[in-house]
Order: C-alpha cells, then structure tokens, then sequence
C-alpha cells in the first residue's frame, strides 16, 4: 500500500489495467450481488431530496421496491444500500433494448434533471473503498463478472486509476489525483522495475 495524504493506495490500482466493456457484460454488476450499492449519509439524504427529479427514468418495478424500502435500505452488515428489485438488480436500474443494464440515476443526471449523477461507491468501481484506522483503504476490486474489462483494459493498456479518474477527482478532489498520478507513475517506473531486477 502507498499514502498518498490520508489515502492507503493499493498499488494494483496501477499494476492491474480495466475498462468496462458493456457490449460483453450488459452491465451486470447493477444486478448481480448480495445487496446493493453502498451510498454515504449525504447520498441518502440526496436521494431523499431528488428522487421526484430522478423518477421519471425509473422503472416501474423499480419504483415499486423504492416505495416500498425507501430510497435506501440497510444490508446484513448494517451498511446503507440501494434498495434491490425481488433481491436481483438495483431499484435505480433501467434496462435498454440491447439488454443492457444502466443506471436511472445517471440518466436524469446526464438529462440535466439533477445535479446527483450516482453514489460514488458505482461510480469508482472496480475500486472499493474501507477505513482503517485514520485512512481511507483504497482497493481493486476482482470480480469474475468483469474479466471482459480486464480483457479490454490490457488490451488498451489503461490502468485501474486512470479508468476512475473522473470518480477519484469527484471523491477526492483534482489536487490529490495529482499526487496519485506522481506516485503511480513512480511505482510503475521503479517499483516494477525493481522486481524485474531481482528475477
């Protein structure tokens, strides 16, 4: 693990490559899963306050089961979760002709209906984030539904931390992705290149 300020990086998040690859998968991480999407205590409240902006690009189903539980519900942990359709996919998921799974909430946020575009847990994966101690953990994720992404992001060489700049910068703020960069790209230069050397 590397600090960069109060962050513990795992450096897989610069030795593993991904890019999401929906036309292979169909976005079945929103529907695979024991639960769903862990949102924070600002999510839940923003949810609260644009779920009549976001329902319009629901689905009924959907709709259905936010009626039911609430915007959020709480998983077997006692964490705050999105709330799931019949125990499958996310209420907020909509599905397109293709099959293709997406989120309802991007879509408004996308549409300009809302300033939300999703929680920020969906929006860095495959990096999940814990606490320890005084840090934020900062982990790959490895998940066999998404060994598509693995294919496409080796293929077109695009590291893990680069896939979710957007969602870092977003969590983080652009002046630490700077400094998240500068150490990536020491690790790959030297950290690597020290492991070569010992083989």
């Amino acid at each position: 693990m590397l600090i960069v300020d109060d962050k513990l990086v795992s450096e897989e998040l610069f030795d593993k490559q991904f890019v999401c690859d929906l036309n292979a998968c169909k976005g079945v991480c929103c529907v695979e899963g024991d639960a769903g999407a862990p949102v924070t205590d600002e999510e839940a409240d923003k949810l609260e306050e644009e779920l009549e902006n976001i329902r319009p690009f629901l689905r009924k189903e959907g709709l259905e089961a936010i009626s039911k539980e609430g915007v959020f519900t709480i998983d077997s942990d006692g964490d705050m979760v999105t709330p799931l359709v019949e125990g499958k996919e996310c209420a907020y998921v909509v599905f397109e002709e293709n099959g293709l799974a997406s989120c309802g909430i991007e879509k408004a946020w996308k549409a300009g209906k809302t300033d939300f575009r999703k929680p920020i847990s969906c929006h860095l994966y495959p990096v999940r984030t814990a606490k320890v101690s005084e840090y934020t953990a900062l982990n790959y994720h490895k998940w066999g539904i998404c060994s598509a992404a693995c294919t496409l992001g080796e293929h077109l060489k695009v590291p893990v931390y680069v896939f979710v700049k957007d969602a870092l910068v977003r969590a983080y703020g652009e002046s630490w992705y700077e400094e998240l960069s500068v150490a990536a790209e020491a690790w790959l230069e030297h950290g690597l290149h020290d492991d070569d050397s010992e083989a």
